[in-house]
């Protein structure tokens, strides 16, 4: 500890004086040992003050205290040195407060506009707190999303400390209303909600029984059209509560299923017989394909016959092999009646087989009138008559064809 004795003295009569630059003043008695024991008595309340003033100023800058409070200790004591019963370096204590307190005063300033900017930035947090709540419940329409996050306003709202109590009940006010007001709407929303399920079940109810009417149809096309038709609708249509919503997407699923899996059945069979068909079809069409024409044009005309009747009776074939086929059998029917027309073309008229079966037509009806005519029938000879001038001018056209 410093000699802050030196700073003081003691007189005879045990008066205890304190040396200051205005002078000595008193600041007490000592009767009860050596006069060193009194100074050294004054000088520890002394010491005492510097070391609330070494801490005041140890906290103040380490920014561990209140600069307002430590400004109020240094002011205190300060204010108490003009009369303070200690014995030590007065002067030097009072000008170190007063540098202390500058810079006191300072720091509490700092701290002031420090709450200041804490406070507005406390209220613009509140506030745009308050603005967005506002904006979710005017506008939003994502439900869950919306109330969650009304949720995480209130919990953040509670961590902001330092507004003024009059905002912070005005802020509060307007949060609570949009809150409410969300409430308001979401509940009138899910309640229009209920109805128009409600409305869809009962819609989509005439769907499921319309599909299961069609489930079994054989009327294939129609049908899948008026299904898909049915579907179109179905998608259209809004969502019922979601227990009646999927139970009624079974039924109607279940109804298409049941249609189309008898119709897919169906066109199986189908495509099997068709393919069996295609099969049967190219044997005969390689068949035909292999008659010799050129060499033996009536055995080739004879079996194409043949081999055309076959192939009406085998049936359908798939569509994209039908056209191809029925070329390729037409191309050998032309070859064939170009051959025969082109043997028929170089006979005679007496070797020519169709003239002569002409010939031997017109014999038959001549004989069939001359025995209605030795009958007597009149019906009959008028019948055979006419009958023979129609074969005779069949005749007559086919010699000049041949001629």
């Amino acid at each position: 500890m410093s000699d802050w004795t030196a700073f003081g003295r003691v007189d005879a009569d045990g008066t205890v004086y304190v040396k200051t630059s205005e002078g000595e003043r008193v600041v007490g008695s000592w009767q009860a040992g050596a006069p060193e024991e009194g100074l050294a008595h004054f000088a520890r309340r002394f010491a005492d003050l510097v070391t609330e003033v070494d801490l005041t100023e140890a906290r103040l800058n380490s920014g561990a205290a209140d600069a307002g409070g430590s400004l109020s200790t240094v002011r205190r004591i300060r204010g108490s040195l003009a009369e303070a019963h200690v014995v030590g370096d007065i002067d030097a204590l009072a000008a170190r407060l007063d540098k202390l307190a500058v810079v006191a005063e300072e720091k509490a300033g700092e701290a002031r506009a420090a709450r200041e900017a804490a406070r507005g930035e406390a209220l613009a947090r509140k506030t745009a707190l308050v603005e967005e709540a506002e904006k979710l419940a005017a506008e939003s329409t994502g439900w869950k999303t919306a109330g969650d996050r009304l949720k995480e306003i209130l919990d953040e709202w509670k961590t902001i400390r330092g507004v003024d109590k009059k905002a912070d009940g005005e802020l509060w006010k307007r949060f609570a209303a949009a809150r409410d007001g969300f409430t308001r709407r979401r509940g009138a929303h899910f309640a229009s909600l209920d109805q128009q399920r409600k409305q869809a079940h009962t819609a989509k109810e005439e769907l499921v029984a319309e599909a299961e009417k069609l489930s079994d149809s054989t009327d294939w096309a129609a049908t899948a059209n008026q299904l898909k038709e049915l579907m179109n609708q179905w998608k259209a249509a809004p969502r019922a509560s979601k227990e009646s919503e999927q139970k009624l997407w079974e039924r109607f699923r279940a109804a298409q299923d049941a249609f189309f899996s008898r119709r897919s059945e169906v066109f199986s069979a189908r495509d099997n017989e068709q393919r069996a068909n295609l099969e049967r079809k190219q044997a005969l069409l390689v068949e035909a394909e292999a008659l010799d024409v050129d060499g033996d044009p009536k055995g080739a005309q004879a079996r194409l016959r043949d081999i055309q009747a076959q192939w009406h009776e085998a049936g359908r074939v798939p569509r994209e092999a039908a056209a191809s086929l029925e070329r390729r059998l037409r191309a050998i029917d032309d070859k064939v009646r170009e051959v025969m027309d082109s043997a028929w073309r170089r006979t005679t008229k007496e070797d020519n087989p169709l003239l002569a079966q002409m010939r031997a037509q017109v014999a038959e009806a001549e004989e069939r009138l001359a025995r209605a005519q030795a009958a007597g029938d009149a019906r009959r000879v008028k019948e055979a008559e006419q009958a023979l001038a129609s074969k005779r001018q069949f005749l007559q056209l086919a010699e000049q064809a041949a001629g």
